[in-house]
């Protein structure tokens, strides 16, 4: 029995599921992905779209303070260049309500949002991050990419001659989908962060992507 154990307690697992609740399973030990299955709702998915088809840049951050778990975060000013998109009051009440979720959630106090679009990939290589916890949710084009616990020997990271080729080992996200991603920091999951990448975009190809970042 304390074989098993030990053997349990040095392998972590990743949960999917079609509703919200997927998510909470991130607070268990030995899962280090919990993603949330959902279809954007058409008029956030057209949004995305049409924002992606200007061909504007758009890179975002807000350190926001969370002081009141029944306010809805302040996100006054974020992509007001896209305010005139039908479908934009929509999308930041999608927002609102991730960053709300993410903040009871974790309890978290304070978070970092990112909201960019991107032409390249930010990181070509597989890695880990070294943050407690990551939302991430991509609303148009491309998802990002992760493994498996075992796929890669996590000693040879950044190491391009040692990552998995094969598609059938490469996991990507579906447009829509939200994922919490532990990292290095969260308590007990130390050596243990989700393995992940940016995926590698064709020339003009470009996605639209949120990151929240549990920082107190």
């Amino acid at each position: 029995m304390l074989a098993l154990k030990m053997l349990h307690d040095r392998t972590r697992h990743q949960h999917q599921g079609n509703t919200p609740k997927a998510l909470i399973r991130i607070l268990e030990d030995d899962v280090n992905l919990a993603i949330w299955q959902r279809q954007l709702p058409l008029h956030i998915a057209d949004f995305a779209s049409v924002l992606l088809s200007l061909n504007e840049p758009l890179a975002e951050s807000l350190c926001l303070e969370i002081n009141d778990e029944d306010a809805d975060p302040d996100l006054t000013g974020l992509a007001t260049s896209f305010r005139d998109l039908e479908g934009y009051e929509g999308f930041i009440a999608d927002l609102k309500w991730l960053v709300g979720a993410f903040a009871c959630l974790l309890g978290a106090r304070r978070i970092g949002l990112r909201l960019r679009v991107l032409d390249k990939a930010m990181c070509p290589r597989f890695h880990v991050d070294h943050v407690p916890v990551r939302l991430i949710t991509t609303y148009a084009g491309i998802g990002s990419e992760w493994l498996e616990e075992g796929a890669m020997d996590r000693r040879q990271l950044g190491q391009a001659n040692a990552e998995p080729h094969e598609p059938r080992q490469i996991q990507r996200l579906k447009s829509g989908e939200v994922a919490l991603l532990k990292g290095e920091k969260w308590h007990g999951n130390e050596g243990f962060g989700l393995i992940h990448r940016s995926p590698q975009l064709a020339p003009g190809e470009r996605r639209l992507m949120l990151t929240l970042d549990w920082l107190g």
